[in-house]
């Protein structure tokens, strides 16, 4: 797609113009036809747009999919039906406009984006299989690692396999400058046209090369990427979006252990990935290795995959699903036991899905490199990424005895027992924001986080409360600090001041 020079911009001011924006567009819809599109049903949207509007117009052509008349498409994108058939976008036929690329509105920070990508496939479950170069749009992957990503201003950032340029969108807003990597042609023209579509062609770099190839020897504040983390035999047809070619988890292992080598003292690498979980050996055992000792480490194992249910999801985003009509029983048959057959001679127990979250360090920490790698299928608020830089804090803030703590504002205290007994038999402290942790408390531990607002010393604290207790000063020192570190890191109390 070779875009000429002031055609997004000219596109742009049309959408603008007529409207076509996320919020519109589901006001338009409203929730039910909102709700069955995101099903990839267009019954309920089409019903909702039929007042000929250069909104509905817009809506119809290029998410439900349907063909427009040839006057309808030119008041809606005045002077540009023909440049964009020219372009891709676009084709026409007697009377008639319909989509070649889809173009969806996107609200990100507050501001109006739009992203151009290949046709949603298998709309009203139509027969539809992707092709090799499919360029995917805009997708659950791609907004959970917007919302992972820190957001802080840098200097430089980088969007590792850019696909459509979704992350790259992102990244302009807060870098001075962004390089978007595929080896994916198409993704690479498409992304092209998105940072001129959104007016950020001046920082959007695009760089034709695998992963860290285009980059060699250059260092950047912020690496995010949503690599093709997919795990197969690769006995099929490649599909460039989600499949590396690389065996097993390869592709993960390789970003995880190259990165540090690409990021800035303080820099940041957030991964959104899959890795093998194995017979013989837990999952965090397998991940830590590939963790370098430059970098302090959060690894969040969000949902785990059984291989039967693992198959099924991306042999159903392929397209290689008999219910599409696009692939015969045995065909479907004859793919699904080749890739469990070789999940079972991998030994692959099954797929976790989660996040990698690397921190440069800057040789001014204390202590070795920190490291978490937690099983957190829980509910957790988005966007997580405050979450992920109040733990790139923590990890190596003081908890000694003369640190002066503050519980955090959110953290709430429920106890258990039998009505009118005077002491619960459980206590938990429970996070309302972030990752919303939980986890037990005793006595000590409860009246510590009570205790903490800053104005005495955890070593004061300590002291105080083995005295009330009964309690050895020296003992409950020696048995509580370790548990005041980690409530440090796990977010509970913090050392920098907050506001309630």
């Amino acid at each position: 797609m070779s875009s000429s020079h002031d055609l997004p911009h000219r596109l742009r001011d049309a959408l603008v113009a007529a409207d076509f924006t996320y919020d519109a567009v589901a006001d338009l819809l409203g929730p039910l036809a909102h709700d069955a599109l995101a099903r990839n049903e267009t019954v309920p949207g089409l019903r909702r747009t039929r007042d000929g509007s250069p909104l509905s117009t817009l809506v119809r052509l290029f998410l439900l999919q349907m063909p427009v008349g040839a006057s309808a498409a030119e008041a809606a994108l005045p002077g540009l039906v023909d440049d964009l058939c020219a372009e891709g976008l676009l084709e026409q036929s007697v009377g008639e406009v319909a989509a070649r690329l889809d173009v969806r509105p996107y609200a990100a920070d507050d501001e109006h984006l739009w992203v151009v990508s290949d046709l949603t496939p298998g709309l009203d479950g139509t027969a539809q299989r992707v092709g090799p170069d499919h360029v995917l749009g805009i997708s659950p992957a791609s907004t959970s690692l917007a919302q992972l990503t820190l957001r802080d201003p840098v200097e430089r950032a980088l969007d590792l396999g850019t696909g459509c340029g979704v992350q790259a969108l992102h990244l302009a807003r807060h870098a001075g400058s962004v390089v978007a990597t595929d080896v994916n042609a198409r993704a690479l023209r498409l992304t092209r046209f998105n940072a001129a579509l959104n007016d950020v062609e001046e920082r959007v770099e695009v760089r034709d090369g695998s992963f860290f190839e285009p980059v060699r020897g250059e260092r950047f504040d912020l690496i995010a990427t949503n690599p093709p983390f997919v795990i197969s035999p690769a006995t099929g047809e490649r599909l460039v979006y989600r499949d590396s070619g690389l065996p097993g988890d390869r592709v993960v292992e390789d970003i995880v252990r190259a990165a540090p080598g690409h990021l800035t003292p303080g820099g940041w690498c957030q991964v959104l990935a899959n890795w093998v979980i194995s017979r013989d050996q837990a999952w965090d055992e397998r991940l830590a290795p590939w963790l370098s000792d430059d970098v302090d480490a959060l690894v969040v194992q969000r949902e785990v995959l059984d291989p039967a249910a693992y198959v099924e999801l991306w042999l159903k985003d392929a397209g290689h699903h008999p219910s599409t009509g696009a692939v015969r029983l045995e065909d479907y048959h004859q793919r699904y036991d080749t890739w469990l057959s070789w999940f079972d001679e991998q030994a692959i127990e099954a797929v976790g899905f989660g996040w990698i979250h690397l921190h440069r360090r800057t040789g001014s920490e204390t202590g070795g490199p920190a490291r978490e790698l937690l099983a957190w299928p829980y509910d957790v608020e988005q966007p997580i990424a405050p979450a992920v830089a109040a733990w790139g804090r923590a990890v190596h803030a003081d908890a000694g005895p003369g640190a002066r703590l503050t519980l955090r504002p959110d953290v709430r205290q429920e106890t258990l027992g039998p009505v009118g007994a005077e002491d619960p038999e459980t206590i938990v402290l429970r996070q309302q924001t972030g990752l919303r942790r939980a986890r037990t408390a005793d006595t000590v531990v409860a009246g510590l986080v009570g205790a903490c607002d800053g104005d005495l010393e955890v070593g004061q604290i300590l002291d105080a409360l083995a005295e009330i207790l009964d309690l050895d000063p020296a003992a409950t020192r020696e048995d509580y600090l370790p548990v005041v570190a980690e409530l440090v890191r796990e977010g509970f109390l913090v050392s920098e001041p907050v506001s309630g």
